[in-house]
């Protein structure tokens, strides 16, 4: 009869033990939208994608290659990141510990005697050893909290999401690396490009004051002439130190990405066409939601929020917790583990609430709005996506068109200032409108050089905001 009822009583805890309170996970319905905002004519979008693409694969050079590879390996970011992640798994490790029972083993050895001529003196008969021994060896079940209503397995749920958001962090730090990488090394191409173009008119102004000088010797040219020529000589000269300097400060932020001490960067190709990728697929819309590493992460920290809706709703259920020990307790090691001289206790206690003062109703609420929160960081992911993604299409396809026609300005005023400098030699025009020829070519130049970057770092941004770069 006795067995029958423990067997009963077994049988509805674990029964109980299946039970699990609160809401389980769903996914909320968010409008995607069929195809992302850009501007005519979109890019081919049939499934395939410029994120499918791994990163050596989109950018193509050897040098930045070997950049993105140390700092994927040396980023302080990244690197926290990945601590990040460790923590978060030793965290679930802890968490998930409680749902089994804790065992430990404990031993003691006491040895006494007793004095016949104390305070208050005992006869020998009385005591007839004064020495005593006692050992007590035992296994204490240490408060195992039976999970009748789901709060441990709720408790675990959160921390293993929790260990998923902090790695879809991780991966979302990879893509901002791979991409702020690749956007100052090609930054550094730019300047590089920049300052070849400065000295290339600084060694041009130098000549064309020689030759005003000359002019200036035979009568030809006036003293404002050479004046001009001076101060067009000066102004290419004055910046040159403003380009280095950009240079520097752009590789020291590169040794910085890279986990290093400020040094030289290294790179051997020079700022051009050949950078450029010609088209550019955006993909699927939907895709974007399993794509992007900061989306994965929002939803994680989304089911985080659910399951802790369920620790907080266990608590209003009563509790039951089970302590026990068994093992030995003897004057003599010998009969330690016999029979006679075993002890062993169980005791299992049950707690309900009652009165909590609204704790329990506010912990309630707290759990219920984080998730709310949460949700609301999850949609305004997606939407930020989709933003980001149509802002670097319509960025690439409006630098691109204001390239080619960059591009016939320059050639324009390349025309005009060679025409110009030829009538000035002539004779025929003055030496004015071949400087001013001569300044507009050169921020001509600069300008389709800066229009060139901004182009190619759309399709760096584009690529990162489609999720691509972490795999």
């Amino acid at each position: 009869m006795r067995t029958s009822f423990y067997i009963g009583i077994t049988t509805a805890v674990v029964m109980l033990a299946g039970c699990t309170v609160g809401p389980n996970y769903k996914r909320p319905q968010v409008a995607v939208p069929e195809n992302f905002r850009a501007p005519d004519p979109l890019p081919e979008s049939q499934g395939a994608s410029l994120a499918d693409l791994k990163w050596f694969e989109v950018y193509r050079d050897p040098q930045l290659d070997n950049l993105i590879k140390v700092a994927l390996v040396q980023n302080y970011d990244l690197r926290d990141a990945v601590a990040r992640v460790d923590e978060a798994r030793a965290n679930l490790g802890i968490t998930r510990s409680n749902q089994y029972p804790q065992v430990s083993a404990s031993g003691d050895l006491q040895f006494t005697r007793l004095s016949r001529d104390g305070q208050f003196p005992l006869p020998a008969s009385f005591v007839p050893s004064q020495n005593r021994n006692w050992g007590e060896a035992a296994l204490n079940l240490l408060s195992f909290q039976v999970d009748l209503w789901g709060q441990l397995r709720r408790a675990t749920e959160a921390s293993r999401a929790n260990l998923l958001n902090a790695d879809w962090n991780r991966k979302t730090v990879i893509t901002a690396v791979v991409s702020q990488v690749a956007t100052d090394y090609f930054q550094l191409l730019e300047l590089d490009s920049e300052l070849r173009i400065s000295q290339s008119t600084l060694e041009s102004r130098q000549e064309s004051l020689k030759l005003t000088l000359d002019r200036e010797v035979h009568g030809i040219a006036t003293e404002l002439d050479v004046s001009q020529a001076e101060q067009l000589v000066d102004s290419a000269a004055e910046s040159i130190p403003q380009l280095k300097q950009q240079i520097e400060q752009t590789e020291d932020q590169v040794s910085l990405l890279l986990g290093k001490n400020p040094e030289s960067i290294v790179r051997e190709r020079s700022f051009t066409q050949e950078y450029l990728v010609p088209e550019v697929p955006a993909g699927l819309p939907s895709a974007v939601l399993e794509r992007r590493p900061d989306i994965r992460a929002a939803e994680q920290s989304m089911i985080a929020a659910n399951a802790n809706i369920g620790v907080a709703r266990a608590a209003y259920f009563p509790q039951i917790t089970l302590t026990g020990s068994i093992g030995g307790q003897s004057s003599t090691l010998a009969k330690l583990f016999s029979g006679p001289d075993s002890v062993w206790s169980f005791v299992p206690q049950l707690t309900q609430p009652i009165f909590t003062a609204g704790r329990l109703k506010n912990n309630m609420r707290l759990a219920v709005a984080q998730r709310q929160d949460a949700q609301i960081a999850y949609e305004k992911s997606i939407s930020t996506a989709f933003k980001d993604v149509s802002d670097a299409l319509i960025a690439h396809q409006r630098t691109r068109e204001s390239r080619v026609e960059q591009q016939k300005l320059v050639v324009a005023l390349a025309v005009r200032k060679r025409l110009a400098y030829r009538r000035y030699e002539g004779g025929v025009d003055t030496q004015l409108n071949a400087l001013d020829a001569d300044r507009d070519l050169l921020s001509a130049q600069l300008t389709l050089e800066q229009i060139r970057y901004a182009e190619l770092v759309s399709t760096v941004q584009l690529y990162n905001a489609l999720g691509g770069g972490w795999e």
